[in-house]
C-alpha cells in the first residue's frame, strides 16, 4: 500500500453532505473553532452560513496550485469521517483510491491488514 498522495478522491467524494459529525465534535468547534461551528446548521456540517445550503464540496479543502493535489485547511480538526477514513479495501477500490497497489488488490485480507495498521494511530481502539 502506497502513502497517501493527497489526490483528493475521499475529500470530493465525500466532503459535502458525505460526512457525518458527533455532538462532540460540534461541541468542540462551537466553543473551540467558531469558524469551524459557522457552517453548522441543526447538527449538519458545511451548510453556507449565508444561505444555509448544502455545499457541495468542503469550504476547507484547497487544490495546490497547479498539481492534481489537495490539503484540508482544518486537518487537525477535521470531523472524525475524515480522520478516520479509509476503512476498508473495498471502500478504496470503490474510491479509486490512489494509495492501493496491484498486490493489495491481490490479497486483500492481507491489504486489510495493511490498512488497520497505517490507520491504527487515526482510529478509536477496537471494543
Amino acid at each position: 500500500m502506497k502513502e497517501c498522495n493527497q489526490c483528493g478522491k475521499c475529500c470530493t467524494k465525500y466532503g459535502g453532505d458525505g460526512l457525518s459529525v458527533s455532538e462532540a465534535e460540534l461541541e468542540l468547534w462551537e466553543t473551540f473553532r467558531p469558524d469551524l461551528y459557522n457552517y453548522v446548521q441543526d447538527g449538519a456540517i458545511w451548510k453556507d452560513p449565508d444561505s444555509g445550503e448544502q455545499m457541495e464540496r468542503c469550504p476547507w479543502l484547497r487544490q495546490v496550485p497547479n498539481q492534481d493535489r489537495y490539503t484540508c485547511d482544518i486537518y487537525l480538526d477535521r470531523p472524525d469521517d475524515c480522520k478516520f477514513y479509509p476503512v476498508t479495501i473495498d471502500q478504496m477500490v470503490e474510491d479509486e483510491c490512489e494509495m492501493l497497489e496491484v498486490q493489495d488488490l491481490g490479497n486483500p485480507k492481507q491489504a486489510q491488514k495493511s490498512l488497520d495498521k497505517v490507520m491504527s494511530e487515526g482510529r478509536p481502539p477496537c471494543s
